[in-house]
Formats: C-alpha cells, structure tokens, sequence
C-alpha cells in the first residue's frame, strides 16, 4: 500500500460543490455539506476544501459555510480561497480547521506566510502553486484562479516559499486539471528537487498507477484527488468515492 497521503480535494463555486477542467468549464457536484458526509462515512483521513469563487475574485471566505463544513467534518481540514490576511485565518483556524492554503495574495505580501506560522506552526501553512506551460514549454506561475500569470520563476517561487514559512505546497498544472490525462512528473520532480518541505500534487489523476507514479518518481509526499472521488468514472455520472487501499483501478483516458 501506498505510504503517502491521498487528499479528497473538493472545490467550491458560490456554495455549490463544483469539478473544474483546466480552472475553467466546471460542473455541478452536489451539496458540499452532504458530500462531507459521505467522507466521513468512508473514513477520510483528510481532505481539502478551495473555494475557487473568492480565489478568482479575491473575494472573502464564506465562514457560515465553513463552520457547517467544520462541524461536519470529522477528519483533519484545509481550506483555501480568499484568504489574504492574519485575522481571517484565525478565523478559518478557531472553527477547527487545521490548515490553510494560500496562493494569490502571497505574490503581493509573501510575509504573510511567515506572520501565519509565528502564530500556529509552519504545519499549518500550505503555500498554494499554480502552474501552466507556456508555448516554450516553460513553467509558468498563475494566481487568481489562473486567470493572472506570474513573473516569478517556478524553482525560485517555491524555495522562497519554503524559506519565508510555508509547511507545504500545493502543486496544481491547470492544463491537467480534472482532464484524467495523469500527472506531470517532470514537474513534480523540478519541485520536490528544490524544497524540504511536503509536495502535494494535484491536477491529472487518473488511476491509481498515476498516483503511484506521482509518489514513487515524483516523489510527492502526497496526492490530492478532484474527480477520481466525485465522479463514478471518466465520462460518467457523480459518485462521491475513496478507497483507504487506494485500489481506484485505471479509468480509461
């Protein structure tokens, strides 16, 4: 069995649960609050929660969602979207969430990182990393829910990251993204080269041979899943899923 963590990561859009591809076409999932319900019944071990509404618009978390979410919820939480300052993660932290993720605010005030950690831990921290090639085939930073690109070099980014307090990072390629295509090794590779700390990759799962590959020649240290634990298969219609023996079997690509 696979030793790294496997993460239900479940997207929000305006309260509803969602599935995006490539950050842009999305569908509607369910009831995120039914949803949890079900990974709580399946045994989740931890699971992560974006809200891509605020990401894009840099608007404020929906903390009466959140705390329904938190109270539901019976295994470790991270939550991402919006979040943009001290105060609003004490807020997500004080309803029991575990963990936040940050991406586009750090581009303007990295320090935020580091005022976060001071406070509860660098584990608490995930620095999120967006990422799309451009027609060189170099790596490309986005924030904003990929609608802004990035001038900071991917490498340099992430080290800077780790070194100003980030406990993790979450790696998304938004051209994989909910395309069932697998994961970009080579990327994973150039990132988990550079840093000490937790590579989540997320973005291209396909099978359960894709998620082996990301942690065995990638050498993730974990694996976030979007469709492979909401849909029944590619193509196919909404099934909430997670198997503890990762046994999720090759969809067809």
């Amino acid at each position: 069995m696979l030793q790294s963590r496997v993460i239900p990561c479940l997207l929000l859009n305006n309260g509803s649960l969602v599935k995006t591809v490539q950050f842009g076409k999305y569908s509607y999932i369910g009831d995120p609050l039914n949803t949890c319900r079900i990974f709580n019944e399946l045994e989740v071990d931890e699971m992560s929660i974006i809200d891509i509404s605020a990401a894009k618009n840099r608007g404020e978390p929906n903390y009466n969602l959140l705390q329904g979410l938190a109270n539901e919820c019976f295994m470790p939480l991270s939550y991402g979207g919006g979040i943009s300052n001290v105060e609003q993660a004490k807020k997500i932290f004080f309803m029991g969430f575990e963990k936040i993720i940050i991406n586009s605010s750090l581009y303007t005030d990295i320090s935020i990182l580091e005022k976060i950690a001071n406070i509860f831990g660098s584990q608490s921290v995930i620095a999120g990393v967006d990422v799309n090639k451009n027609i060189f085939g170099k790596y490309m930073l986005y924030s904003n829910g990929g609608k802004k690109k990035e001038k900071n070099d991917l490498i340099e980014w992430t080290k800077k990251l780790q070194d100003n307090g980030a406990g993790e990072i979450l790696l998304t390629n938004i051209s994989l993204e909910g395309t069932w295509k697998g994961f970009d090794i080579n990327l994973i590779q150039q990132v988990t080269r550079n840093v000490n700390i937790p590579v989540i990759i997320h973005g291209g799962a396909g099978c359960k041979k894709d998620v082996e590959e990301a942690v065995n020649l990638g050498k993730a240290s974990a694996v976030a899943l979007g469709s492979m634990v909401v849909y029944q298969n590619k193509d196919m219609g909404v099934l909430i899923n997670y198997s503890r023996e990762y046994d999720f079997g090759c969809r067809s690509k």
